[in-house]
């Protein structure tokens, strides 16, 4: 189930709120400007199945959510446990960082944890299967997909070049959780 802990950005250990009900999590994610959605499978679909199945089995809401942001570019990404390159993908993500662009996220299946930092807040988000995070452009956030990866997503981008990333250079995100799958 996906979950929400809401922390003061100088106090990792004190939660200032927490619930796994999705429709208070969107509430107060809409609140700093973060969408949050829950969306369902029009046909069934698993890891491994093509790219052409999984955006089709979603196809409704992909045209809503390009259609309302303007997103020029959608694709599916998967990573597993076995990826030879998945120390260097976690790493890469975690440290704390904006782009100039949105970065959404769609979770067909698995999870990660998408950690916000707005203001004096970190808002750290457990993303699971059927959960759409969509983090606007310049908002500061690290990323976690743990040690052992496993997810399939599906990607937006309003930048055909996709994912740059400008890293703040704090070390913020080594103070909060991981995601220790």
């Amino acid at each position: 189930m996906s979950q929400l802990s809401v922390f003061d950005d100088q106090n990792p250990k004190k939660v200032l709120w927490q619930g796994e009900n999705p429709a208070e999590i969107a509430n107060i994610l809409k609140t700093v400007g973060i969408r949050f959605e829950q969306w369902e499978a029009a046909e069934p679909v698993q890891a491994g199945d093509t790219q052409e199945k999984v955006l089709a089995a979603y196809q409704r809401d992909i045209d809503r959510l390009v259609h309302e942001a303007g997103y020029v570019t959608v694709d599916v990404v998967s990573l597993t446990p076995n990826h030879p390159d998945k120390t260097a993908f976690r790493t890469k993500f975690l440290s704390e960082h904006s782009h100039s662009e949105d970065e959404v996220r769609f979770f067909v299946d698995g999870e990660g944890l998408f950690a916000l930092h707005i203001t004096d807040i970190v808002y750290e988000i457990l993303c699971k299967k059927g959960d759409l995070i969509s983090v606007p452009a310049n908002t500061t956030h690290w990323f976690d997909m743990g040690p052992n990866p496993r997810f399939v997503a599906i990607r937006f981008f309003n930048n055909p070049d996709g994912w740059v990333a400008n890293y703040t250079g704090s070390d913020i995100a080594e103070r909060f959780s991981r995601l220790e799958n």
